[in-house]
């Protein structure tokens, strides 16, 4: 049986040198539960890239974050589902973000990226940014 592929978005926020990383919450998928991943989430029947960046950030984080170039799209198979990702380079807002969903967040140099548990899909797009 073939696993039902579902279409993400990720912010890669870049602020000076360093990147916005997330700690997911605990998941009943272990190979996903706490690990690091860039911001955002499912695109909504209907919806665009961009507006569902805005919305997902908006959603977890209650932070505007501005949308620029695409950096790539990759496909990860879990277990139990797949994902495409596509991520983007994107800018955050002035206010503060607030960690609404996720665990921890991280700001990290391009050096520091690899330290971290990543889930699957979010290390395969580290060589694109």
């Amino acid at each position: 049986m073939k696993k039902k592929t579902t279409r993400v978005v990720g912010a890669v926020v870049k602020e000076g040198d360093k990147y916005l990383c997330m700690q997911r919450p605990r998941s009943k998928y272990s190979y996903i539960s706490e690990h690091w991943e860039f911001p955002g989430g499912k695109v909504e029947t209907g919806e665009s890239d961009h507006e569902a960046l805005v919305r997902e950030i908006k959603e977890e984080m209650d932070w505007d974050v501005f949308v620029g170039p695409k950096i790539g799209t990759v496909v990860c198979d879990y277990p139990d589902f797949s994902v495409e990702i596509t991520a983007y380079l994107c800018k955050g807002g002035d206010t503060e973000m607030k960690l609404l969903e996720h665990l921890d967040a991280r700001w990290l140099t391009r050096d520091e990226l690899a330290d971290l548990n990543w889930t699957e899909a979010d290390r395969m797009l580290l060589p694109m940014i």
